[in-house]
């Protein structure tokens, strides 16, 4: 797609970050550069990423690629503790980094028997082929691992998803059948891109339309705010805590959202009060979407051109199978409108993970992704996803899908954020707690969510105890933490 895109529109901006850019001319050089720097001695190993949001981070992701190595995207926030084990799984051949954290890392490298680390310094920035004419050397292969992205880490030790060139490429064009991009669009990453979606709906989507990125090296909502404006942004890819974040901004009333075509949802689940907020403010759609790491990420998508319906993930990607199954053997698809596991096949769907031949057949079951996650279809074929399937709760032998009560808080006119838990009860078996977050002016308290509720939920759905905090954890790329809110709630 990249030298597609350097060959049609060589002269066309393709990265923007701050006052810096590069077109898609350069963009191809530097990648092939920057391959050729790798050397032969990476090819059909793994190179790990630690790097921020940059330029020079998009170089690298493709020059992994042309160099015929797996990439292996990490998180630059991550202490050597927490790296040390992931890049020991990983085995990588390198590690390329930011010189912020090259000096961290190199003991990492030494204790896991990394021979290089790489440092895009100020002086030895992976743009400087810009401008030599270089192209890439043989293309990789689509049976080729292409990303060994890691997962899971909030829950255990982190998991080394296995995806080939042909699972995510595959997955753009899947992707692009639901949300079609025009020619040329001005697109916009502020998640970070070690992250799947921002891999998926950006550091890919750019040159599959030959487009502009816009990235944001550390998201600040001015700063956001005002790329969206003067970069004339026309797809935004969000998630909940962007949008939320956003909106109670003392400069998004002002921003001019004119450019704005149309925004993504992923990440996490999208309050509807949230969605219908953010469009009736920007006068832009929302297209929320649903998938996983394991899945190349994307399973389904409210198409861009067709039926939208708030509350759902939309309908599946082409070449894509999901079924709803029962809880208890995964294996009876459910009638439409009952709860159940979603499980999904399709050519985006992952190898395996890495080193784990019994979680990976645990996940992937007679050719079915097992996505731990809990939904229904409705008739016309749209699938709600209720929430994880760990994270349900059984109330006096009822399941509540915490979801469900998390959308009845947000639609509180004061609520800007909530979680609900389970947690155990003598009584009940468990009870669920609701953590809130107020909007800035807003005023509620527990006797007043708990009146608003019981208009929309049945008793045993209404949490037992309401926590008012300031903020609720999230994970590096803005998942509500429910680990760290159980941990919390137990110490």
């Amino acid at each position: 797609m990249l030298a597609d895109a350097a060959a049609r529109a060589g002269d066309r901006v393709a990265l923007r970050c701050g006052d810096e850019q590069l077109t898609y001319r350069d963009y191809l050089a530097c990648v092939a550069g920057f391959a050729r720097a790798l050397g032969e001695g990476v090819r059909g190993g793994r190179v790990a990423l630690v790097m921020g949001n940059s330029i020079d981070t998009a170089i690298a992701t493709f020059g992994i690629w042309a160099a015929g190595a797996q990439a292996v995207p990490l998180n630059p926030a991550y202490t050597a503790h927490e790296l040390r084990d992931i890049v020991a799984d990983a085995a990588p051949a390198a590690i390329v980094c930011d010189a912020a954290v090259a000096e961290m890392l190199r003991p990492v490298a030494e204790d896991c028997g990394v021979g290089r680390v790489i440092a895009a310094a100020p002086d030895a920035r992976l743009t400087r082929w810009s401008g030599q004419g270089l192209a890439p050397g043989d293309m990789p292969k689509p049976e080729a691992l292409a990303i060994l992205q890691y997962t899971g880490g909030t829950t255990g030790r982190a998991k080394g998803v296995n995806l080939t060139h042909k699972a995510i490429s595959t997955n753009v064009s899947q992707r692009e059948a639901l949300l079609p991009s025009g020619e040329a669009e001005n697109i916009l990453i502020v998640t970070p891109m070690y992250h799947s979606y921002a891999i998926a709906m950006g550091v890919l989507l750019a040159p599959y339309c030959r487009g502009t990125l816009s990235i944001v090296a550390r998201y600040r909502p001015d700063d956001t705010l005002r790329t969206i404006e003067q970069h004339r942004i026309t797809l935004f890819a969000g998630s909940p805590t962007l949008f939320v974040g956003l909106m109670g901004h003392e400069a998004f009333a002002a921003t001019d959202f004119s450019s704005l075509a149309l925004s993504f949802s992923g990440a996490s689940a999208l309050p509807e009060e949230t969605l219908r907020r953010w469009e009736k403010a920007t006068g832009c759609a929302v297209c929320e979407g649903y998938g996983q790491s394991e899945a190349g990420p994307v399973l389904t998508f409210n198409p861009r051109h067709g039926t939208r319906k708030t509350g759902s993930v939309g309908v599946c990607a082409p070449l894509t199978e999901i079924e709803v199954v029962d809880l208890d053997t995964g294996t009876k698809p459910l009638p439409v409108g009952e709860a159940g596991e979603i499980r999904a096949r399709g050519p985006q769907v992952m190898a395996g993970y890495r080193n784990r031949p019994q979680e990976t057949a645990e996940a992937l079951r007679d050719g079915w992704l097992h996505t731990g996650d809990i939904g229904a279809f409705d008739a016309d074929g749209y699938l709600f996803v209720r929430g994880r399937k760990k994270d349900m709760a059984i109330v006096g032998g009822f399941n509540v899908y915490p979801r469900e009560v998390e959308e009845a808080l947000c639609a509180h006119p004061a609520v800007a954020e909530a979680a609900v838990i389970g947690v155990p009860d003598s009584y009940r078996g468990e009870a669920l707690v609701a953590y809130v977050v107020l909007r800035e002016g807003g005023a509620a308290d527990a006797a007043a969510l708990e009146a608003a509720l019981g208009g929309r939920l049945t008793r045993y759905k209404v949490p037992r105890d309401y926590r008012f905090c300031a903020q609720l954890p999230k994970t590096a790329v803005g998942k509500i933490d429910k680990v760290a809110l159980k941990a919390a709630h137990r110490s």
